[in-house]
């Protein structure tokens, strides 16, 4: 017994190396098991600052003197004459930019009927100052009051209809009192027909017809100006005037169109983009109902076109802006790169591409060179609000009392 015990002692001594050895042997040849790759931390989201919603909160800084800014007697005279237009209004409005109350203008509007002419700069020195609105980069487009073929009443080649205002569409919510333009369907406040909707007849046989276009494409521009006048058939003229909008988006088809690369270099400007949509018809059906803000009319008998205030604008002297960030009525300087377009304005009138601070839009009047000058207007430079003496370091003022309550 004590040999065969001997011998499983020996045995074991011998197997336990072995198995070891085994072991590690196996273990060298097993595959090597790489922990999966932790996917990568994502970016951080760039926090975007909401776009300012005013002239107050966009900054506003003092300019150059009125007397150092290049005004000419000719721009001069017309921004006085349509600074007479609108003081009526200034003086009893509120200035939805902040930048000034109806009060600050009492003393240059009482002056304004009976100054002198011939020194119309003199006025503008006598009774404003200059602020800069945010950085005060300026971009200034075009419009024009056009003339197209058109007719009273619905006959052959006068197929595209020019709608008055329908009762339905409103300006706020009734329910709620929430603005924003739309009707009720069903006990609901909802959107108003489209672009396309109406064009596909919504609206058709309401008696909302106040003429009927020609030319769809000359019609659709027509809109873009807010105004414009209707040549009929007997040579006589129909003026129209904007009367509403159906609370839809504007969309540039300009724009869309370039990012598609539908227009070339140089092919921006309105004459370019007429010339596509005319060659390329069912595209550029399909593309103008991308816009889909609709404007309705109501026939002028008087003067005209009626810009946003209700008053009569002055071609070479009013310009749309963006009421939040100048005071409906206001000079306003352009300092730009397109000469023409340099000068003394007054804002009479908005639009619906023109938003945010230092954003213009210039008005030509009627006529061939009108509609040559604003199709090709896009001019950049610096912009200048011309405010009552005294305003800025009133809203200085107001500022320092706000910071201290």
């Amino acid at each position: 017994m004590r040999d065969s015990g001997s011998l499983v002692a020996v045995d074991r001594k011998l197997r336990l190396p072995t198995l070891a050895a085994l072991l590690i042997a196996l273990a060298s040849c097993a595959p090597t098991v790489i922990p999966p790759a932790r996917p990568p931390a994502p970016a951080p989201v760039p926090v975007v600052p909401p776009p300012p919603a005013d002239a107050l909160s966009a900054g506003v800084q003092p300019g150059p003197s009125v007397a150092g800014l290049s005004i000419t007697p000719a721009s001069a005279s017309k921004a006085l004459a349509a600074f007479r237009i609108s003081c009526p209004s200034l003086v009893k409005r509120t200035d939805a930019s902040g930048l000034s109350k109806s009060e600050d203008w009492s003393a240059a509007c009482a002056a304004a009927p009976s100054w002198p002419a011939g020194d119309e700069i003199g006025f503008f020195t006598t009774y404003f100052e200059t602020v800069r609105v945010g950085p005060g980069d300026a971009f200034a487009t075009g419009y024009f009051e056009p003339e197209i073929a058109g007719s009273r009443v619905r006959r052959p080649g006068f197929e595209v209809p020019v709608h008055a205002k329908p009762a339905e569409l409103l300006d706020a919510n009734p329910f709620t009192g929430e603005k924003g333009r739309g009707h009720v369907v069903d006990g609901e406040y909802v959107l108003y027909h489209d672009r396309a909707a109406i064009v596909d007849g919504a609206l058709a046989g309401r008696a909302l017809e106040i003429g009927w276009a020609a030319d769809p494409i000359d019609f659709f521009f027509l809109q873009i100006q807010g105004s414009g006048r209707l040549a009929l058939p007997d040579g006589g003229v129909m003026r129209i005037g904007y009367a509403g909008q159906n609370g839809r988006e504007y969309v540039a088809i300009g724009r869309i169109m370039k990012e598609r690369g539908l227009l070339g270099p140089g092919q921006t400007s309105m004459q370019g983009i007429v010339a596509w949509l005319r060659a390329h018809p069912e595209e550029g059906r399909a593309i103008m109902r991308e816009n889909k803000s609709y404007i309705f009319f109501r026939e002028l008998t008087g003067p005209g076109p009626i810009g946003a205030m209700g008053l009569p604008v002055t071609p070479r002297a009013t310009v749309a802006a963006d009421p939040k960030f100048v005071p409906m009525g206001a000079p306003v300087f352009l300092a730009v790169d397109k000469p023409v377009a340099s000068g003394l304005w007054v804002a009479q009138d908005t639009g619906g591409a023109i938003k945010g601070a230092n954003r213009f839009d210039t008005f030509w009047g009627s006529g061939a060179e009108a509609k040559e000058i604003a199709g090709g207007m896009q001019a950049s430079g610096d912009a200048y609000v011309l405010l009552p003496r005294g305003s800025l370091a009133r809203l200085n003022a107001d500022r320092g009392t706000a910071s201290r309550r």
